[in-house]
């Protein structure tokens, strides 16, 4: 086959942004590997896990409201809650509202977390299955592998306004486990102790999803196994984790 004839082959095998976002739930492996081909745009799947958010967004600002959502928070962390009851009146109504504003903010600017996240992740994860595993996938590859792995998340976004929207109780609305996916959602916050509270919530089926996908993604446009992608993307998550834990054990 002549090198026109590959070209035409590769064009005609390429899939849309729409197909790709199919492709991660039923066939994950096609849209990898029309990643590895050259084919990296990322544009869609930003705005799908974006307006999944919006809709989470909007189920806690119409069933919850976000003055409730920091009330909630304060009362969920036992220090944070014994600190605001030492507080005078005004430097606990200034404590709830920066919380409410900053919580609702980051809510309303999903997009720029989301871009920023993965890029400073890409860039870890470009540099460690490249140096350290011997790949050769670009920085863009791997940031569109990220974005198209990260797609199960929305999943737990609709679970968490489908959950709200049932009639859940605003005054038990958890905004560090929204919907029903890890073990931390199981449990009291108050009872349980802040790092075994750090790691049950780490311990989500939407987040490993993605991480699957991620190490296989990576593998792919690397070109190496599939375990050196899982070891690369399963050890840093390892370390988040394992830092996340220390710290709530220390400062929660």
């Amino acid at each position: 086959m002549g090198d026109s004839q590959v070209q035409s082959a590769e064009v005609e095998s390429s899939l849309t942004q729409g197909q790709r976002i199919a492709s991660i739930f039923t066939a994950p492996s096609k849209t990898f590997e029309d990643i590895r081909r050259g084919n990296r745009s990322w544009w869609m799947p930003l705005v799908v896990m974006s307006l999944f958010a919006y809709i989470l967004f909007a189920a806690i600002t119409f069933k919850v409201g976000w003055a409730q959502v920091a009330q909630n928070t304060v009362h969920q962390n036992p220090k944070t809650e014994e600190q605001m009851e030492q507080a005078t009146p005004e430097r606990k109504e200034t404590t709830l509202k920066f919380m409410q504003y900053s919580m609702q903010g980051s809510f309303a600017a999903t997009p720029v977390f989301i871009l920023a996240a993965l890029a400073l992740g890409s860039l870890g994860l470009w540099g460690t299955i490249n140096f350290g595993f011997g790949g050769r996938a670009t920085f863009g590859a791997i940031f569109a592998v990220w974005m198209y792995a990260g797609l199960p998340g929305i999943i737990k976004s609709l679970l968490g306004a489908v959950v709200l929207f049932a009639g859940a109780a605003p005054e038990s609305f958890n905004l560090a486990n929204f919907a029903p996916t890890s073990v931390g959602a199981f449990l009291n916050p108050a009872d349980t102790g802040p790092a075994l509270y750090r790691l049950a919530t780490s311990l989500d089926i939407t987040t490993i999803w993605t991480l699957v996908l991620l190490g296989m993604g990576t593998a792919i446009v690397a070109g190496v196994k599939r375990s050196s992608g899982y070891v690369a993307v399963f050890g840093w998550w390892a370390i988040f984790v394992l830092v996340g834990v220390g710290w709530a054990a220390v400062f929660g």
